[in-house]
């Protein structure tokens, strides 16, 4: 129970943040921006807008959200030395690092719920006549929040293995460039350079590898996870044939790699914090 309640003073401390609803505030804007231009086209596109969505939010709102949200979440305390105070009571360690957690990880679920709750409205009044798959949607939002939880728990990771503020935002943005903007769309990216060694070596290897190593990000995985919920023929995705198609790049696998970026990260932190000095 003492996790519960550290999460419980961290939740409705954070809650009054405005700094945190603004990320979430803006992906509700691209949300509206995205159904106001489907308003113009003949035959309205849902799966287009969703698909926006997850490029947009995928590559810089979510983690922004997430980022802001947790990055202070156990750094701040023991700059301020609150921590001290608070392991004074009847908690761990531990139960600080997992309290932070489902704090950070509610006030981004509500923001992100309250934006897509926008987005319904606005696709309703908007673009009347386009049709809402709301099974696809739900495993839309539902796969977005696994892919925020990820970022919060690095983010929470990062601030409980730093001792400062400034080191845990310089460790949350490089994470950021690092692992999304560096791994997934700079034309010098992990698979740029794989593609490179193995034509270079050469190598025989197939479009999955590269798939694979493009996965192995957060955003990545969140990427390729979009399989489970866009339909079979939706061409954006169509990254490898059915023939070579092997588990590590199927849809399901994108989730036990966001699961590997919520507890490895955590793990590490924790450990981390439970042997520093706080002195």
């Amino acid at each position: 129970m003492s996790a519960i309640s550290v999460a419980k003073r961290d939740f409705l401390n954070v809650r009054r943040a405005k700094l945190v609803w603004i990320p979430a505030a803006l992906y509700a804007l691209f949300m509206l921006l995205f159904y106001w231009g489907q308003s113009s086209r003949q035959e309205p596109d849902f799966y287009r807008v969703l698909w926006s969505l997850a490029g947009i939010g995928g590559a810089l709102v979510i983690p922004l959200v997430a980022i802001v949200a947790a990055y202070l979440s156990v750094a701040g305390e023991r700059e301020s030395g609150s921590v001290r105070y608070q392991l004074s009571l009847p908690v761990s360690r531990s139960d600080v690092v997992v309290g932070k957690l489902l704090a950070r990880t509610g006030v981004v679920v509500v923001s992100l719920l309250v934006a897509f709750a926008i987005g319904t409205v606005a696709a309703q009044l908007l673009v009347p006549e386009m049709t809402i798959e709301y099974a696809e949607y739900a495993a839309f939002i539902g796969l977005t929040l696994v892919y925020a939880l990820a970022y919060v728990a690095v983010a929470v990771a990062i601030s409980a293995a730093t001792s400062s503020r400034s080191r845990a935002m310089s460790g949350a943005i490089g994470f950021f460039f690092v692992f999304n903007l560096g791994w997934n769309f700079l034309p010098v990216s992990p698979v740029q350079m794989a593609r490179f060694v193995f034509n270079e070596l050469g190598v025989d290897y197939s479009d999955s590898v590269l798939d694979f190593i493009f996965s192995l990000s957060p955003t990545g995985a969140y990427l390729n996870g979009m399989k489970l919920v866009f339909p079979d023929n939706f061409v954006m995705l169509q990254t490898t044939t059915a023939e070579s198609n092997p588990f590590y790049v199927q849809g399901w696998f994108m989730l036990v790699i966001l699961a590997g970026w919520i507890v490895v990260p955590l793990l590490l932190g924790s450990w981390q914090f439970r042997r520093t000095d706080l002195g």
